[in-house]
């Protein structure tokens, strides 16, 4: 049985995944805030599977996704700043504890692995998926033959602090027209700068109750998703773009306006039209366990590489 986890700012899902992939039991809990705070969350996660009907003792591996930047091959969390964590071996801290080998991936690199699982049936080995994640910020994942693609120092995939439009609002990268800056999540509620529980959900209300500056809010939105959508066409030829994360949970408000800005900017150019962007964007389905899926996927790998070393030490 492999564990996945995803720590997010505010929440975290928690996953048991049988041999075949099958999820057994999901659970959801509140993040704590700190180091201290997310070595707590991540065992109490693990009890609360148990307490749900899980056999502890059956697990052999868990994997944990969340924000912040991983090495590759490393154990060590940094700059997760959404978790008050400038740097955390979060492996030493919960491995010895759980008793099972531990990995940690990034976030956003988890969920473009259980997207792909996901959507695939893991028989996605010949494609090139994009998860494309629209949430606070903007970033993507890249999965390659059912592998994470990270590029030479592990940035494939970033998109978001591509500029797009060099007189465009002002990215807290201190460029200009960024993709983050005109569609995520912290840069619409800054431009918005009206009080409300969910800033983006308001301002696509409001656009379209016909307030003039949040229909330019939602269209900046549309803009930089499409951009964000064509780049990773462009660059890496991806099967499809799969959006999750909190804004995809606008649904169709966000995809049509998305659709239409891709089909705005192919009609002139009988090459974009032939790239056929708008089949090849799709929104990861509301509710999808993708991101602890994928981290469950990630400590599996870590369980399948200790065996291998077990061999080739011990014959």
């Amino acid at each position: 049985m492999r564990v996945g986890l995803d720590v997010g700012g505010t929440k975290t899902d928690a996953v048991a995944l049988a041999d075949d992939g099958t999820v057994l039991a999901r659970v959801r809990s509140v993040t704590g805030w700190g180091p201290s705070g997310v070595v707590t969350t991540v065992l109490d996660a693990v009890g609360r599977l148990g307490r749900e009907g899980v056999d502890v003792s059956a697990i052999r591996s868990v994997g944990i996704g969340m924000p912040g930047q991983v090495g590759p091959g490393s154990h060590r969390v940094v700059h997760a700043v959404n978790l008050g964590v400038a740097e955390l071996d979060l492996v030493a801290a919960v491995e010895p504890r759980l008793g099972v080998p531990v990995a940690v991936e990034n976030d956003v690199k988890a969920a473009a692995l259980g997207a792909a699982a996901l959507r695939t049936g893991g028989d996605g080995h010949g494609q090139t998926m994009a998860y494309l994640n629209l949430g606070t910020g903007i970033a993507a994942g890249v999965v390659r033959g059912g592998r994470l693609w990270r590029g030479a120092r592990g940035t494939a995939g970033e998109v978001g602090h591509i500029s797009v439009d060099p007189q465009g609002p002002l990215c807290r990268c201190g460029q200009r027209g960024c993709i983050e800056a005109l569609a995520g999540g912290a840069a619409i509620a800054r431009r918005w700068g009206r009080p409300a529980p969910l800033p983006v959900l308001a301002m696509m209300d409001a656009a379209d109750s016909g307030d003039t500056g949040a229909q330019a809010l939602r269209r900046d939105l549309m803009t930089g998703v499409a951009a964000a959508v064509r780049i990773l066409v462009l660059t890496l030829d991806a099967d499809v773009v799969v959006v999750g994360g909190g804004i995809s949970a606008l649904g169709d408000r966000l995809m049509e306006g998305v659709v239409a800005q891709l089909d705005a900017s192919a009609e002139e150019s009988p090459f974009m039209r032939s790239l056929r962007l708008p089949e090849r964007v799709e929104r990861l389905p509301a509710g999808s366990p993708a991101a602890a899926f994928g981290a469950a996927l990630v400590g599996a790998a870590r369980t399948e590489a200790h065996i291998t070393q077990e061999r080739a030490v011990h014959g």
